[in-house]
């Protein structure tokens, strides 16, 4: 199984890159956590350079989200809602389906537990868009409890993961 990482932040400092790279060392060598940098270069979306023209940017996205099992978000919350980049990127595989249906895990590595709420909720609705598997969906506060957390929503997406799989299996048997 392979898991694509994501931080919704570009902060080189980022709590929430520092929850992906624990979740990284937690997991099994079997299930490996990448993650994926590539969304800070990707250009705003838009229709009119999609499909055969868009951008090689775009292209690795898809490919990155297409070769991924499941996908791991931590991303904090800018103004009451997801970041830009984030929901940009997004944007760039409703059409594709590169997301369709696949788990991702969802998460805020916060300061206090009544932070990141709402723009875990967006980041919901957005996902909804692509009709993905949402797991999680609470922030995890940093503190002693962090890498049980993490742990955790890993444990989580690792069980919705196996539980989708399983029909394919069937079919295939």
């Amino acid at each position: 199984m392979r898991i694509l990482g994501l931080c919704g932040s570009l902060q080189q400092q980022s709590a929430n890159l520092e929850l992906l790279q624990t979740a990284a060392k937690l997991t099994a060598q079997d299930t490996p956590i990448s993650i994926f940098t590539g969304i800070r270069e990707l250009p705003f979306f838009n229709p009119d350079i999609d499909g055969a023209d868009a951008p090689n940017q775009v292209r690795e996205w898809r490919v990155a989200l297409a070769e991924c099992d499941a996908v791991f978000i931590a991303s904090p919350e800018y103004g009451h809602s997801l970041p830009g980049v984030l929901k940009n990127a997004i944007d760039w595989v409703v059409g594709s389906g590169e997301l369709y249906g696949k788990p991702v895990a969802i998460t805020a590595a916060v300061p206090a537990p009544d932070r990141g709420q709402r723009g875990l909720a967006a980041l919901r609705t957005t996902l909804q868009a692509v009709e993905a598997v949402v797991v999680g969906g609470k922030p995890i506060v940093r503190g002693p409890n962090f890498r049980l957390d993490i742990d955790a929503l890993l444990e989580e997406l690792l069980a919705v993961h196996a539980r989708l799989s399983e029909p394919l299996l069937q079919l295939r048997a």
